[in-house]
């Protein structure tokens, strides 16, 4: 049986605390336009976090939109990451 060819998939959220309630989706894709997604976020220093469901979920969805309050649970667990990312990053490193 043949392997089928994953498709791949992007979406961006922005999340401002202080002006909004939740994150919004600010793009998502399919294919060729997910890569396009990807590589943007490279170029700007954006990490990245791999999560095919949510992934998939989110590209659905219409941009510009809040997420619906049953993502919010995946979306606070990437949100972490992505937080703990950046404060490694940013921590001074360790001489040993």
């Amino acid at each position: 049986m043949p392997e089928k060819k994953k498709i791949p998939v992007a979406a961006a959220l922005k999340y401002n605390p202080e002006k909004e309630r939740a994150p919004r989706l600010i793009a998502a894709a399919r294919g060729e336009q997910a890569e396009k997604i990807k590589e943007l976020a490279r170029e700007a220093g954006i990490p990245e976090t791999e999560d095919s469901i949510l992934s998939e979920i989110l590209s659905r969805m219409v941009p510009g939109r809040e997420i619906p309050e049953e993502l919010y649970p995946a979306v606070a667990a990437v949100y972490l990451f992505l937080k703990e990312l950046d404060e490694q990053s940013h921590s001074p490193e360790t001489v040993g």
